[in-house]
């Protein structure tokens, strides 16, 4: 087998891409700070809980291929499709996270577990590799009929990441075998050739996850057809028309009216605004770049730059929310960032960090890593409790006290991808290619690395996100010539400072990347200073809800203010423009944070008499309030939330 994709490429040289390679998830330890308690609380009690929520629910009941099915855990709804069609993709997900997990932190008890789900998989595969309980239990007859609608091939994906991260955590490879065999029949089924089907799965994920089997193989087979399932996707006549005729449907009657609900109304390379369901579309995103780098394609990279621009200058919440709508759970129209009614799925912001990090390895730039940040700190890990065993499925910005964390959800997508995205921080932290060491993530944490056989221990010291000092102190054996190409955060500005081992040392960032070479020694230390104000932020004028409000940021941190802590709603807070707002650590709160706190105004409702309007405005009376990290709000009592604040 081979261990790196850049073994199977030509030179360096010759490519238009060169590859900063993801330092393996398990050489970076959180030994403290931030991460430490969020990682242990994950591995502790959030990949324990989700499988008896798996059991109780019912999910693990779909895998018993020996008796006939039993009543649906989640029945069939009026377009025809039940979440059930797609449990195999949660159990593939659950085992990547939990996978994530066992290589530091051997557990006996979730290894078992995780065995006996894939034997149960291996004992319900068909003879020819097929797999998925729904149509193998259920309707066998009618598999590969709707790739429009019924996921097989995205279910099939999940379970191949849960392979793959089990093999590279265990060496085990049962499961990793069984899904070879699935992917060998859709090498079989599916492609160009003479009778082959020309389809590919509306729901994007089978794609990233084919890449990731091939860096573990080295089959060639596995990149051509993840490459194949891009380069078909949009093609017209549309395969889902032809499909739907097959059915005897008609294609006009199709529920979401456009094949714009899965990125497949145009080819991709002709793609130029984001649109349709969020998470598919950047799990489409993600596999894109993985392929512009294995294909050596900048076809692929120009039109995912394109659709990044779209994204980040059009279509983005403040916290790295994304997908306004519940309707298609995914894009509307540009600027259009409703606040109450966000729908900003967990799982669409985990796949955004997905795909900002894939960015990020062949295109060294801090607007992708601001960017995986910025989801990192607020729109991906609002999804999870600090419990670790409540969550979030939409991430409002406002809210009247509706919104509650749930146990599981009727279509527990995101617990299991916050979970994975969590329990792998370690590789969104460092990449290196040769000497260099590009270090996106500050956190305290060591890290060992390998560069080219050359051993270097990286330990970063610090308080972030809460504080902007970080000391990185350099273990290494011998002398070593190295290149650190080090973040520096956009919303720091010009607040950023340096020194090596007390001197003083100029920051010139290239891209948002500020870079310090020499001949490093055992000991170096390396501090950097980021300044964190806190800071007004103002949306854009087109987005009309958030006319005439702020929202609050320090450092990576976005922040929100709930009624918890001001006794009233904040919806009838207002700030002066020149009001101070002062940061301070609250030890008590959640474990720990950085709270703000300020004065402003109160709406008064004196005058009014019980009448709805009157012709002169409210009253403002003085009201102290504080702010808190936007990804710990419900943890406490229910009552109001609001980000976007109204400014007096």
């Amino acid at each position: 087998m081979s261990s790196s994709a850049s073994e199977k490429t030509s030179p360096a040289s010759a490519r238009s891409f060169e590859r900063y390679v993801p330092v393996d998830h398990t050489r970076v330890a959180f030994d403290g700070g931030f991460w430490k308690s969020w990682q242990e609380t994950v591995r502790d009690v959030t990949i324990p809980t989700q499988h008896k929520r798996l059991e109780e629910e019912g999910f693990l009941e779909v895998l018993d291929f020996d008796n006939p099915p039993g009543p649906l855990a989640r029945p069939i709804q009026p377009s025809g499709l039940s979440m059930q069609h797609f449990f195999d993709s949660d159990f593939g997900k659950w085992i990547e996270a939990a996978s994530y997990t066992l290589k530091n932190h051997p557990n006996p008890d979730i290894e078992a577990k995780i065995d006996a789900i894939v034997e149960k998989l291996e004992h319900g595969q068909m003879q020819d590799g097929y797999l998925n309980s729904w149509f193998i239990r259920r309707e066998p007859e009618k598999r590969w009929t709707n790739l429009r609608d019924l996921h097989e091939m995205y279910s099939m994906g999940h379970l191949l990441e849960g392979a793959v991260a089990y093999f590279e955590a265990t060496g085990k490879r049962r499961f990793l075998d069984v899904m070879i065999r699935a992917v060998d029949h859709i090498i079989d089924t599916f492609g160009p050739e003479p009778g082959k089907l020309r389809g590919y799965d509306a729901h994007e994920e089978i794609e990233l996850a084919l890449v990731k089997l091939y860096r573990v193989t080295g089959d060639p087979r596995h990149l051509k057809l993840a490459t194949w399932l891009v380069d078909e996707r949009g093609q017209m006549p549309s395969y889902f028309d032809d499909e739907a005729r097959r059915r005897g449907e008609d294609p006009a009657d199709y529920v979401f009216e456009t094949y714009a609900y899965s990125q497949a109304h145009k080819p991709v390379r002709e793609q130029t605004e984001v649109v349709g369901h969020a998470v598919r579309a950047m799990y489409l995103l993600s596999a894109m770049t993985d392929l512009a780098f294995e294909n050596d394609d900048p076809t692929l990279k120009d039109a995912a730059d394109r659709l990044f621009a779209d994204l980040t200058g059009r279509q983005l919440y403040v916290t790295g929310g994304l997908g306004p709508s519940g309707a298609n759970e995914g894009f509307t129209r540009a600027f259009d960032l409703p606040n109450e009614t966000a729908y900003a799925e967990t799982c669409a912001a985990v796949a955004l960090g997905f795909w900002c990090s894939r960015m990020a390895e062949i295109d060294l730039d801090g607007k992708y890593t601001d960017q995986l940040e910025t989801v990192l700190f607020n729109g991906a890990l609002s999804g999870i409790a600090r419990d670790g065993e409540h969550y979030f499925y939409e991430n409002v910005l406002e809210s009247h006290g509706q919104n509650r964390r749930w146990k599981w959800h009727y279509c527990p997508c995101c617990p299991t991808n916050i979970a994975r995205f969590i329990t792998s921080l370690g590789k969104y932290f460092y990449t290196t290619k040769g000497n260099e060491i590009a270090v996106h993530l500050y956190g305290a944490n060591v890290a060992e690395l390998d560069l080219d056989g050359t051993f270097v221990r990286l330990r970063q010291d610090t308080a972030y996100p809460w504080d902007g000092d970080i000391r990185i102190a350099l273990g290494l054996f011998e002398p070593t010539d190295l290149t650190l190409k080090l973040r520096i955060p956009g919303w720091c500005g010009g607040g950023a400072r340096a020194t090596l081992n007390g001197r003083d040392i100029p920051l010139a960032p290239v891209k948002g990347y500020a870079e310090v070479s020499g001949t490093f020694k055992d000991g170096d230390e390396l501090r950097l200073h980021f300044d964190m104000p806190v800071e007004r932020l103002y949306a854009h004028p087109a987005v009309g809800e958030d006319a005439g409000r702020v929202a609050l940021r320090r450092g990576p941190v976005v922040y929100c203010v709930e009624e918890a802590d001001i006794g009233t709603e904040p919806q009838r807070l207002r700030l002066a423009p020149d009001a101070r707002l002062e940061p301070r650590y609250d030890a008590d709160l959640l474990g720990g944070a950085v709270v703000l706190e300020g004065e402003g105004y109160e709406a008064a409702a004196d005058g009014f008499d019980g009448g709805l309007y009157r012709t002169a405005p409210p009253a403002l009376k003085p009201k102290p309030f504080r702010a808190i990290p936007y990804h710990l709000w419900a943890n406490r009592e229910a009552g109001a939330m609001q980000v976007w604040l109204a400014e007096r």
